[in-house]
């Protein structure tokens, strides 16, 4: 038995379960075994230094998997913002035939894709800019909770609220991101009016996630209490790990008269952040990471992950919620 759903209908995969665009993570390896795992893989365009390094990661990543897949493209401020729309020419050239957009003014971004067939996903962190992305034509949202990895927005509000909020406000069909990891979570989230869960952080502690172990032992060996808000004196809010950076980030930002990003800029350079990644030093620098990290527990593959979820998702489901519902003649 599989769980259908519309986005399992529509994008063509086995699983209602995507992985989301990751900085430095979304690459080839992991998107294909996702993909493989009958998930929907995201490769991560800016993790490619040129618009054609992601040409060449497209290719790649179809050596390694037959199966859907897509492309994250994030728009951020910058003081020299990447070439977004050379990007975006090489996602339409290469026939992609899924992206996840997030970030700031996605319009001509979401056009340009629709224009060429393209599925959007466009991640949310907030009812108001749902619906704006709905005008502009997405097909699909990914409603991201206060629990996220990145940047959860300003108003700090939940998962358990923004999905029924969803539900009721949107005419298209959405996706959960936040604080997903295991097959509870994905049944609340299809009780909640989604079409499927984001995962991001969770896919991070995988076998394919192509980043150092030690990395990945840390997020095995965390509780629910070690991610960090940082930026929040700046207002724009970033769920990091917890770690010596983190700490010294906060302690800046909390100073009389508070800070500016330059006071902060060298410790949470992206430079260090990859460098994390690579070393496998957790206190190099700062690394995303959602609230799930208090229910890893393991380092599984990405088949067996899926296939342990889903089945977790069908239990819940079967098993506990349908056994709740009795007759009355039975009271």
């Amino acid at each position: 038995m599989v769980l259908q759903t519309k986005l399992t209908k529509l994008v063509g995969i086995k699983h209602p379960i995507v992985q989301g665009g990751m900085q430095w993570v979304g690459t080839a390896e992991l998107a294909s075994a996702v993909s493989n795992a009958g998930g929907l893989g995201i490769l991560t365009a800016l993790t490619q230094p040129t618009p054609e390094h992601l040409r060449n990661e497209i290719r790649r990543c179809r050596t390694m998997t037959n199966k859907p897949f897509g492309v994250n493209l994030t728009l951020l401020p910058a003081m020299t913002p990447p070439p977004y729309a050379e990007y975006g020419d090489v996602i339409v050239q290469e026939g992609i035939k899924v992206v996840e957009t997030a970030g700031n003014n996605p319009g001509e971004h979401i056009k340009k894709f629709k224009e060429a067939g393209i599925f959007v996903i466009h991640k949310c962190t907030s009812i108001r800019h749902a619906l704006t992305a709905q005008r502009l034509g997405a097909d699909m949202l990914s409603i991201d909770g206060f629990e996220c990895a990145g940047h959860p927005g300003e108003d700090d509000v939940t998962g358990l609220i923004l999905l029924p909020l969803a539900a009721k406000a949107l005419k298209i069909p959405f996706i959960a991101s936040g604080g997903f990891g295991d097959g509870t979570g994905l049944a609340a989230a299809l009780a909640l009016g989604a079409e499927g869960v984001n995962m991001g952080t969770r896919f991070l502690c995988t076998q394919e996630a192509p980043i150092h172990n030690n990395i990945k032992e840390s997020m095995v060996k965390a509780t629910e209490r070690d991610t960090a808000l940082i930026f929040r004196t700046l207002h724009n809010s970033a769920r990091v790990f917890r770690n010596k950076v983190a700490k010294e980030v906060i302690d800046i930002e909390r100073k009389p008269g508070g800070a500016e990003f330059s006071d902060v800029a060298p410790l949470v350079s992206g430079a260090r952040g990859k460098l994390v990644y690579e070393n496998g030093d957790p206190d190099h620098g700062i690394w995303t990471a959602g609230q799930i990290v208090g229910l890893i527990n393991d380092i599984p593959t990405c088949e067996v992950l899926v296939k342990r979820i889903v089945q977790e998702a069908e239990d819940t489901i079967r098993g506990r919620l349908e056994g709740m519902i009795v007759s009355e003649a039975k009271l």
